[in-house]
């Protein structure tokens, strides 16, 4: 792995069939098995998010191959398929839920395929996952004025604190979307580390508020992988997805600006 960066992998469902919504984004259970055994041959070292963000925030050193396995949304398939790969390897990972996504009490319908419930959010809390916060309904944190950005926090916060028994204290911007203003709303509201996207490793010069992810999806094969971890090749990976990114940052901020006239 090339200089001080951390390979923070961002997955999403881990599904054998998964619908069309969530297919791109998704990896198969076997792909996501062979994943995790390429980490432990290579000698990586999992951490959590918060793991992480304490380390540097302290000054701890981190181990000789640190990397972070996170997930977001909350797909079943973390606890049916991700879960025992898992485990066979005393991985530790850390699960964003979006509240409002998670089947029970306060679901609002907005799933985009066979979400978990909280039985299962607890089971994997009580097998080392770490359990964040990814927003209540999952929409553009930065496209939403104040009371709504504050509702969204709050109601996510308060849902994981009651079932898990503690308040989340690691945070993924939906979609990687977030603004100065956002990132204080988040930190305000108790959160002492957040995710974006970015598809780059992670440093920590880029703040506990900024940290930068690399995403694996269905067409992510086993060399495209190994580059992922190693730190090798990113920018030529995605770099269609940062260009992207950039003319949909347009978009977003005369979208904003519209909003406040």
């Amino acid at each position: 792995m090339t200089g001080a960066g951390v390979p923070i992998l961002m997955y999403h469902a881990v599904a054998a069939d998964p619908n069309a919504a969530t297919r791109t984004l998704s990896v198969t259970p076997e792909a996501f098995a062979e994943q995790m055994a390429l980490l432990a041959d290579r000698g990586l070292t999992p951490l959590t998010t918060a793991e992480l963000a304490a380390r540097w925030r302290s000054g701890r050193p981190l181990p000789g191959r640190p990397v972070l396995i996170t997930f977001d949304d909350g797909y079943e398939g973390v606890h049916r398929h991700a879960l025992p790969a898992l485990a066979e390897h005393g991985f530790p990972a850390t699960l964003f839920v979006t509240t409002g996504w998670v089947r029970g009490a306060y679901d609002t319908g907005g799933g985009l395929d066979t979400m978990l419930d909280w039985r299962q959010v607890r089971g994997l809390a009580d097998s080392g996952v770490e359990i964040g916060g990814h927003s209540h309904t999952h929409p553009q944190l930065d496209q939403l004025d104040d009371a709504r950005l504050r509702a969204e926090l709050i109601r996510c916060r308060d849902i994981v604190a009651g079932e898990l028994g503690s308040p989340p204290v690691s945070f993924a911007y939906p979609y990687g979307y977030s603004s100065r203003r956002v990132r204080t709303a988040v930190r305000g509201h108790g959160f002492a580390q957040a995710l974006a996207v970015g598809n780059s490793l992670a440093h920590r010069a880029q703040g506990p508020y900024a940290l930068r992810r690399v995403t694996v999806r269905r067409s992510t094969d086993a060399e495209e992988f190994e580059r992922l971890v190693d730190g090798r090749a990113i920018g030529r990976t995605f770099a269609r997805d940062r260009a992207l990114t950039k003319g949909y940052a347009v978009v977003r901020r005369t979208r904003r600006l519209r909003q406040l006239v």
